[in-house]
């Protein structure tokens, strides 16, 4: 096992950053495999990890996003998953966007758009 010098404590990140990055690790990986449930939440997250809803929401802020952005995010990589797999070409859109943890089509529908530059019916027809 190689041995640590007081130079390789130098370039370390300070303590207190390192538990930081793990926990938003450990929530992420959490939120990614939960994004799909419908009743996903701060607070069910922040629970889940003994932490508080405001602690949660701050170590997001720390990487200049919000919990909110990033479950939407996981939810419309999801449906564009579902929408670009061969088996799900007959699968309604609502179906796949209910399916990825949405619970409001418009929305659904608006947010693939701003982060795909077009509608799930427009990517979906685009592999054909």
């Amino acid at each position: 096992m190689p041995e640590i010098t007081h130079l390789d404590r130098a370039h370390a990140p300070p303590r207190g950053r390192r538990v930081r990055v793990a926990r938003l690790h450990a929530i992420k990986t959490d939120i990614a495999g939960h994004a799909s449930d419908g009743d996903l939440s701060i607070a069910n997250i922040a629970a889940r990890h003994r932490l508080t809803p405001r602690y949660v929401q701050r170590l997001f802020e720390s990487e200049g996003t919000t919990f909110t952005h990033f479950v939407c995010d996981q939810r419309l990589d999801a449906a564009c998953r579902i929408l670009a797999g061969r088996p799900f070409d007959r699968k309604r859109i609502g179906d796949i966007a209910f399916e990825a943890g949405f619970s409001d089509l418009s929305y659904f529908n608006r947010a693939f758009r701003r982060r795909f530059g077009s509608s799930p019916s427009e990517l979906r027809k685009s592999r054909f």
